[in-house]
C-alpha cells in the first residue's frame, strides 16, 4: 500500500488549498481515507475522513470549511480546505485502514485504526 499526499503550500487567512492523496495498493471501496494533522508539540488528529461506505466524518474545527471527496476511478482522495485560518497551519497526512458498517464515527478519529500512512504535506497559513 502506498499513499502520496500533496498539494501543501502557504497561503494567506481565508485563502483556500486543495491537498490530493493518491492511492495504491488498496481497494478504495473497501478502506476508509483520513486526513490527519499534526502541528509542532501537537498530536495528530483528524481533520476529515471518508469511509467506505461514503459517509464523511470531520473535526469539529473543520466542519463547514473542509471537504473530503474521493475519485474511485483515479484512486484519488481529495481535501478542499476553505477559509483556511492561521491554526490550520500543519503538516497534513493522508492514511488508510480497512472499516467496516459497525464501527462507529469515532474510529475514523483514532490514527491507530490506520496502518498505512502517507509522507505529509506541509500547509501554512500566514499574512
Amino acid at each position: 500500500v502506498q499513499l502520496q499526499a500533496s498539494g501543501g503550500g502557504s497561503v494567506q487567512p481565508g485563502g483556500s488549498l486543495g491537498l490530493s492523496c493518491a492511492a495504491s495498493g488498496v481497494a478504495l471501496e473497501d478502506y476508509a481515507i483520513g486526513w490527519f494533522r499534526q502541528a509542532p508539540e501537537k498530536g495528530r488528529e483528524l481533520v476529515a475522513a471518508i469511509g467506505s461506505d461514503d459517509n464523511t466524518h470531520h473535526a469539529d474545527s473543520a466542519k463547514g470549511r473542509f471537504t473530503i471527496s474521493r475519485d474511485f476511478t483515479r484512486r484519488v482522495v481529495y481535501l478542499s480546505m476553505n477559509s483556511l485560518k492561521p491554526e490550520d497551519t500543519a503538516v497534513y497526512y493522508c492514511a488508510a485502514g480497512r472499516d467496516y458498517p459497525r464501527y462507529g464515527p469515532s474510529w475514523y478519529f483514532q490514527p491507530d485504526e490506520y496502518p498505512y500512512w502517507g509522507q505529509g504535506t506541509q500547509v501554512t497559513v500566514s499574512s
